[in-house]
């Protein structure tokens, strides 16, 4: 089950009360829902990069074409497009939004094809934070009230050279955030993220 919110796409893995519980949760606060029935079709969270323009659809083991197509189905407002994932787990595995227009991307030589397939399937010219280690590249960016810019990233512990490429972004809040553990899973950053825009009277 893949769960649709506002852009942004959460999937629910696992045993069924994970599934009702999440889709209760965001029922409750009356969002709409899309259930993905097809059983031929995967689809990962990890290889959807939305970026506020369009979607980008990693077509890994954990994805397939016909899981993009419901995707697509599902916001016909945008443009989606299919990027073949050649090394690692998923999409974001190399790759995630640092802000509006900016994608950090790894400097793998899969992570710089995916980026070149991206950018000849684009309309829009985005800017590039190269990163020296493919999976520091998955970030979580939030535009905050009062806050503005905020960059959750690897700490400089895990990631020392790429923690330098993140502190060259002298407009954000930069939060660094360890992942250690949940990395031997491979889960990262947008893995445990569920980002809501909704009021503060929720």
């Amino acid at each position: 089950m893949f769960v649709l919110i506002s852009g942004l796409i959460v999937i629910v893995i696992g045993w069924r009360y994970q599934t009702e519980a999440m889709k209760a949760a965001l029922t409750e606060l009356g969002l709409n829902i899309v259930e993905m029935t097809d059983e031929s079709a995967t689809l990962d969270g990890g290889d959807v990069l939305f970026t506020g323009r369009e979607f980008f659809v990693g077509l890994s083991k954990r994805t397939n074409q016909r899981g993009a197509e419901i995707l697509a189905d599902a916001f016909k407002d945008y443009a989606v497009s299919t990027v073949p994932v050649l090394e690692g787990l998923h999409l974001k595995s190399f790759c995630s939004m640092a802000a509006p227009g900016l994608i950090a991307i790894g400097s793998s030589e899969a992570a710089q094809k995916a980026l070149k397939i991206m950018q000849q399937m684009s309309d829009h010219k985005y800017d590039k934070l190269t990163l020296p280690d493919d999976l520091a590249a998955n970030c979580v960016y939030m535009n905050l009230p009062g806050k503005g810019h905020v960059l959750l990233h690897c700490t400089p512990e895990v990631f020392p050279e790429s923690a330098k490429v993140f502190e060259k972004l002298k407009d954000h809040m930069l939060i660094p955030v360890t992942n250690q553990e949940k990395a031997k899973v491979d889960g990262a950053l947008t893995c445990l993220s569920v980002l809501i825009n909704k009021k503060n009277n929720i």
